[in-house]
């Protein structure tokens, strides 16, 4: 990196309460990072000041200002790390940035220099910290689900199926497209296959939730989902719901038979029962 002359961008910050404070007035923090520049032989591309914000805020004005201009120079020097940020996700979101844009990052008084070949390694373990991070919510956002899922907890994250609408936290029959629901159920009972169903509601013009063109893969999908007779399926697990069914289990049992025949691979057949236990399935 030294190998040229580096643009830099010069940024500091100081918050309302951190004004008073010994060494973290504006102009100290100007003055040393223009000597480091000096000293580096670095070019002053661009000198972007806060005075009065706080770091875990990305909106400050001179901050954006210099992502806004980040073609202008090539590296990002603060005189600390937490003069840049103070919260650990907007810091890697900045970092992730910068890094799409071939942009180094230093930070003078802690030697953090991605340029080099330990700041590239001391970068990838915090990158590695904040991947295990992501990975940690997602595991425990999973564990969260299956648990609501095993004590019938509702309705959980997916997209509205067709034939229902999403209002008030519960799944509510749209009338027309409900219809359809029961014409594809009806036409597969009658033996029609998918790709027939499907040319016969695209030739209809019968529009899909998002007014797209209909394909085997949808028919398949509502054929094969127990949402329409009352269940919630996630996962291992189905359950009896409260919303209001649009066919009979009978159908929907009858129909996974259907599949069956013909070489696919159906869903469980639904066993009725009272209770909003934990619905039993068996396998034909």
């Amino acid at each position: 990196m030294d190998a040229q002359a580096i643009r830099a961008a010069i940024y500091t910050r100081v918050s309302t309460e951190e004004q008073a404070k010994e060494g973290f007035s504006l102009d100290a923090q100007l003055d040393k990072l223009r000597s480091y520049c000096k000293a580096r032989d670095w070019i002053v591309a661009g000198e972007y000041v806060d005075d009065g914000y706080s770091g875990r805020k990305t909106k400050r004005p001179a901050y954006m200002k210099m992502l806004e201009e980040i073609d202008k120079w090539d590296a990002l020097l603060v005189i600390k790390m937490d003069r840049i940020h103070r919260n650990q996700k907007n810091f890697m979101f900045m970092m992730e940035h910068l890094n799409k844009n071939k942009k180094e990052f230093v930070s003078m008084s802690e030697s953090f220099d991605t340029s080099t070949a330990i700041g590239r390694f001391v970068m990838n373990i915090i990158q590695g910290i904040a991947q295990l991070e992501s990975e940690q919510i997602g595991e425990r956002v999973y564990i969260g689900m299956e648990q609501k899922a095993k004590m019938n907890g509702g309705v959980l994250g997916f997209n509205i199926p067709y034939g229902y609408d999403y209002t008030d936290g519960k799944l509510n029959v749209n009338q027309t497209e409900a219809l359809v629901i029961k014409n594809i159920y009806s036409w597969y009972l009658d033996r029609k296959s998918m790709g027939e169903i499907v040319t016969m509601l695209n030739d209809a013009k019968v529009p899909t939730k998002n007014q797209g063109l209909w394909a085997k893969k949808m028919v398949s999908t509502i054929l094969k989902n127990p949402i329409y007779c009352g269940y919630l399926h996630w996962e291992k697990y189905v359950n009896k719901s409260d919303h209001e069914p649009i066919i009979p289990v009978q159908s929907f049992n009858t129909v996974q038979g259907f599949i069956a025949d013909q070489g696919g691979k159906p869903a469980d057949f639904l066993a009725e029962e009272t209770s909003n236990q934990l619905l039993s399935v068996y396998r034909r």
